[in-house]
């Protein structure tokens, strides 16, 4: 399995940016990258400056949201819809998108139920919970928002 590095994660963004930015060719992968990227245009200071980007650290104290963090949950996410892992996850994904009429708006929320799986599994020091993680995902797609 591929895991990168924190500045990995941080210079693909960073160059993914600059290459759509200066109108170069990019890689499929980048190409979904880039599509995250325009939809979060608050994040282009970030992604405008590499360095800066490698030495930035984010806490919750500063109230400020991660942009690679944010931006790699956007690409963790659709890649598990095209490839429908866990089983069910594209249909409850795009069923919440539907109901939300935005895409962006459903990763949003799909993204607060990966961000749980993911801290359950550090607390409990057991692997995460594909299923937990769906059925979180399927009750948001399913009840009314608000």
């Amino acid at each position: 399995m591929f895991q990168p590095s924190q500045n990995d994660v941080r210079t693909f963004f960073c160059q993914t940016w600059a290459k759509q930015r200066d109108g170069q060719l990019l890689s499929p992968m980048e190409v979904l990258a880039a599509a995250w990227i325009a939809e979060h245009p608050e994040y282009a200071a970030d992604l405008a400056d590499l360095p800066a980007a490698l030495a930035s650290v984010y806490t919750v104290d500063e109230g400020r949201t991660n942009p690679f963090l944010h931006l790699s949950m956007h690409l963790t996410i659709s890649e598990q819809v095209s490839i429908d892992q866990p089983r069910g996850i594209r249909q409850a994904v795009e069923l919440l998108a539907a109901r939300r009429n935005s895409l962006h708006e459903a990763q949003h929320e799909v993204m607060d139920c990966l961000g749980e799986m993911i801290w359950a599994s550090q607390r409990s020091g057991r692997p995460p919970d594909g299923h937990a993680y769906l059925d979180a995902v399927r009750h948001k797609a399913t009840r009314l928002p608000g």
